[in-house]
């Protein structure tokens, strides 16, 4: 653990993967809002004018309605001055009673323009003129005399007027379309730069994604996956599975510390290998001093302690067969109970093994067998003694168990050397469905096969037999 804070410690987050986002977020957000900001501007134009369109077009029919007013106004003065009839003025009288407001609408209108706004207080002025200096008088003076209105001089007074004012109309209407056209152009123009702001801030951000979903694959998708084939590798047993430390930042900390974990656990693995195979050999070593222990001090004494008796039994006159047939039960029982400890003494270490090797030790365990056994023994050479051990307690408790559950007719047992070290199997046709968490013995077994780095397998499908498969290195682990 110590391992992996340093490591942490030492990387450390300066110019890590929060520093890029942030960068990479902001180029992202400031581009979108400057696309927004033009695409806002550009509307806010656009709505400017669409308004000045609506007032320009409205002023355009306001106008158009005053010139109308102004021509019934010449018209109908014209008219009552040339027949003398009342129904002419009509037209005259509604155009006098609306010019002054709708004269004052235009100049409303035309507020926005001072140029326009002043053509409107000058049509104001000369139509107000014409109605009160021109119009008026005319009309009044036709009806006292019909002939002094129809001379050529008031006739051409009256048109003279009214051309100024429709003139000053035509210039309005002319200004103003110019001024429609140029709020068009400006339309088009933020309408181009909302159109142009939309697809370079759409394209921008299709990059920048683009890019910014590359790096975030590259930066952190494919070390994350990697850790992940990493970690599942670790849980398979694979503690030597590393990863390169090509990240920045935060990722290159999750590289650096998987793989600090890594070496850790391959460490603690080892340590613990070691661990087991020195108890192992520790307990060994305790099982053969047990033996000879047994052999040399147990057994030699009830050896003498047997011979006595039967040299008591020898002894013994021929008038006492009673206590000659005691002697000789004490005798029997004494050398049953020596078989006896010969046989406890080979089940915690055989000296056989010791003195012979594997070969005559598992010839010896055949023997004993109490199902027939079929052994093939290929061993040119002594092993390593924790390999020769361990392979002699696997082919004994199979055995074992093949006796006291398979009901098998038949056990084969083959064992060969080679340069990749020591493999047995041992088969029996028995009823199958063996496990080794249930009480086969196999377990502690399994233990010591793991402890000197090696594999153990069992097959046993019901009514098919069993197969134990082991692999032993000659090497330590």
């Amino acid at each position: 653990m110590r391992l992996l804070a340093s490591h942490t410690r030492q990387t450390g987050t300066n110019g890590g993967l929060t520093p890029r986002m942030i960068v990479a977020s902001g180029l992202l957000m400031a581009l979108v809002g400057a696309a927004f900001a033009v695409l806002l501007f550009s509307v806010a134009d656009l709505r400017g004018a669409q308004r000045l369109a609506q007032q320009s077009e409205k002023l355009l029919m306001v106008a158009n309605h005053l010139e109308r007013r102004v021509v019934d106004l010449e018209t109908g003065v014209r008219g009552f001055a040339l027949t003398g009839q009342e129904r002419f003025l009509q037209p005259w009288q509604e155009a006098r009673a609306a010019f002054p407001e709708q004269a004052s609408e235009l100049e409303r209108l035309a507020g926005g323009n001072a140029e326009q706004q002043a053509r409107a207080r000058r049509i104001e002025r000369d139509g107000t003129s014409y109605i009160r200096d021109y119009s008026l008088p005319l009309v009044n003076a036709a009806r006292r005399n019909p002939d002094t209105a129809r001379t050529v001089a008031a006739t051409e007074e009256g048109k003279r007027r009214v051309d100024a004012i429709r003139a000053e109309f035509d210039r309005v209407v002319a200004t103003e379309r110019d001024l429609a056209a140029a709020r068009q152009r400006h339309s088009d123009a933020a309408a181009d730069r909302a159109v142009v702001a939309a697809v370079v801030g759409l394209t921008g951000s299709v990059v920048l994604i683009t890019v910014f979903a590359g790096y975030l694959t590259r930066a952190i998708v494919r070390p994350v996956r990697r850790a992940a084939a990493m970690a599942g590798r670790l849980a398979g047993g694979d503690l030597a599975a590393r990863m390169p430390e090509t990240g920045v930042g935060e990722i290159r900390v999750l590289e650096r510390s998987f793989n600090a974990m890594a070496s850790w656990l391959e460490e603690g693995r080892a340590e613990l290998a070691t661990s087991r195979a020195r108890i192992l050999a520790a307990a060994d070593r305790a099982r053969r001093r047990i033996e000879r222990d047994l052999h040399d001090s147990t057994q030699q004494r009830l050896v003498a302690v047997m011979l006595q008796l039967r040299s008591v039994q020898a002894a013994v006159p021929p008038d006492m067969p009673e206590f000659r047939e005691k002697v000789a039960r004490v005798a029997d029982a004494l050398t049953g109970a020596l078989d006896d400890l010969r046989e406890v003494a080979r089940g915690i270490h055989p000296a056989i093994l010791s003195e012979g090797g594997l070969p005559p030790a598992l010839k010896a365990l055949a023997r004993r067998s109490l199902v027939p056994v079929e052994l093939e023994v290929d061993v040119p050479t002594r092993l390593p003694e924790p390999v020769e051990v361990a392979a002699y307690y696997v082919v004994s408790e199979a055995l074992a168990n093949t006796a006291k559950h398979a009901r098998a007719s038949l056990a084969h047992v083959q064992v060969r050397a080679d340069e990749d070290g020591l493999h047995l199997s041992v088969r029996d046709d028995g009823v199958g469905g063996a496990a080794p968490g249930r009480g086969s013995g196999l377990v502690g077994l399994t233990d010591r096969i793991q402890a000197l780095g090696g594999t153990i397998m069992i097959h046993s499908p019901a009514g098919q037999g069993t197969t134990l498969r082991a692999d032993l290195p000659l090497t330590g682990p």
